[in-house]
């Protein structure tokens, strides 16, 4: 292959020249070079590897490029960063890393090239491309990366528990590239993160979530989880799920496996959405079963209230994760806790009035909310799995229309409180909470429609109840 053809955006001439200005040899490294050679389409971020300063070639470089681009440095790291066109590119001198038991922050030295490939994750990520004038593209392959790229194999450059104890977050990148590009973890390396798995607890919360939302990303999310679980980590970073785990039997009964149920369900909705919230809400949906299981022998196996129960988690979870606890959280919540909503309605013949509460409880989340329980149908019979979706398909008609009809989406009652109050002459009071309570009642039953004259003549009779007089 020539590898020249990875090299013909501008930028590589600029910094080759740059770095020849500067007499350093320089290196495009790492995932650039690895996604080039797996045809994944344009790169967005390439790393440099200076042997010298990399922040000295980032100055150099933007002084030669027509924008003039800022440089952005971080002493700290001997790193620089600067943007060029849609790229993001980074700077570093080649170093030698070594680390602490307690941190994933190394001990840094200048270092050769070779000291730099070493210090990389794994083989398929320490594949570099020459940029000096003499050998421009050639590759530089010290651990049959290409060959690994062949094969599909996930390996550390160097022992496996050396890199995984080093920076505990490799182990969790072995399974996102694993995940990610449908590549196998060599057993070694597999064993070895089964070995190191709780030294996870040293990565901050931050960087897991990044990793785990690349997870939960991929075309097969799955992947991802089984091996998170295989390998131990999952049993850190959510508990929730590995608490769903196996099969109770008492007197013959037996239940599903909630965890393999779930990752179904997260491959099923991964199929039909990039919305990696969405796809949290699958990942999330069953955790409160595990606390809520029960069984009786009138009853069998049961799970009473655990989408209210595993809603209440996911404010936990992802209070813990320090992920966000603004909208994104509050619709995870939300689907969790409407999760078996639309099931009941197409076990059930589809009225309209229980299209109306769905539509006015699930508000703007209602078409996700059905996405979610459609992906939740992982019966293996295929006459109830067509039932099933057949209901479904029912049930989004009826939501078209009795939106259009009843417009209860994000629902605004037709008679305000101020209105209710200049009627009866009342100042804030219980009556006006009544009144405004038994007309969405009557609106959402079917009972009179979403108008104003209609609401405004069940007020007078409702206020007439109360003992109210119309002014």
């Amino acid at each position: 292959m020539n590898y020249k053809e990875a090299l013909q955006h501008t930028i590589f001439k600029t910094i080759s020249k740059s770095a020849a200005e500067l007499n350093l040899d320089s290196y495009v490294i790492g995932g650039f070079v690895r996604d080039f050679l797996l045809q994944r389409g344009d790169a967005k971020d390439i790393d440099i590897v200076a042997i010298g300063s990399g922040i000295a070639l980032a100055k150099q470089v933007a002084k030669n490029l027509p924008t003039k681009p800022k440089v952005q440095i971080f002493k700290t790291y001997g790193t620089a960063m600067l943007r060029f066109q849609d790229i993001e590119i980074e700077f570093v001198g080649a170093r030698k890393e070594s680390y602490t038991e307690d941190s994933r922050n190394p001990i840094v030295e200048d270092g050769s090239l070779q000291d730099d490939q070493n210090r990389r994750d794994f083989t398929i990520n320490a594949l570099a491309l020459n940029l000096s004038e003499t050998h421009f593209g050639d590759l530089l392959d010290p651990f049959n990366g290409i060959k690994d790229l062949d094969n599909k194999v996930i390996k550390t450059p160097l022992n496996p528990d050396i890199t995984y104890s080093d920076d505990p977050l490799r182990m969790l990148r072995a399974i996102r590239f694993a995940s990610q590009l449908d590549f196998e973890i060599e057993n070694d390396s597999l064993v070895s993160i089964k070995r190191n798995s709780e030294r996870i607890k040293i990565i901050t919360k931050e960087r897991i979530v990044v990793e785990l939302n690349k997870i939960i990303e991929s075309k097969i999310p799955s992947k991802g989880f089984l091996l998170l679980e295989k390998t131990g980590l999952l049993h850190y970073i959510l508990p929730e799920l590995t608490a769903l785990k196996g099969i109770d039997e008492v007197e013959g009964q037996t239940h599903k496996d909630n965890f393999y149920h779930t990752l179904e369900v997260l491959d099923n909705i991964a199929k039909h959405t990039d919305d990696v919230w969405l796809r949290w809400a699958a990942l999330l949906h069953d955790i409160g079963k595990a606390p809520t299981k029960k069984f009786s022998k009138k009853a069998g196996w049961t799970f009473h209230a655990h989408e209210f129960e595993g809603s209440k988690m996911v404010y936990r979870l992802f209070k813990r994760l320090k992920m966000p606890l603004n909208e994104k959280m509050k619709f995870v919540q939300k689907l969790v806790f409407m999760s078996s909503r639309p099931i009941v309605l197409a076990q059930e013949t589809v009225t309209d009035s229980a299209v109306r509460r769905l539509v006015f409880d699930a508000g703007e989340y209602v078409e996700d909310l059905m996405t979610l329980c459609e992906a939740d149908i992982t019966t293996k019979n295929p006459k109830k799995f067509n039932k099933y979706h057949n209901n479904f398909k029912i049930v989004r008609e009826k939501i078209i229309e009795v939106e259009a009809r009843d417009q209860v989406r994000n629902f605004q009652p037709p008679v305000s409180g101020e209105e209710i109050m200049k009627t009866f002459n009342l100042k804030p009071s219980r009556e006006i909470g009544v009144i405004k309570e038994a007309i969405k009642e009557a609106i959402l039953e079917g009972e009179i429609p979403n108008e104003h004259e209609a609401a405004f003549s069940l007020m007078l009779k409702e206020g007439e109840k109360l003992g109210l007089k119309h002014i």
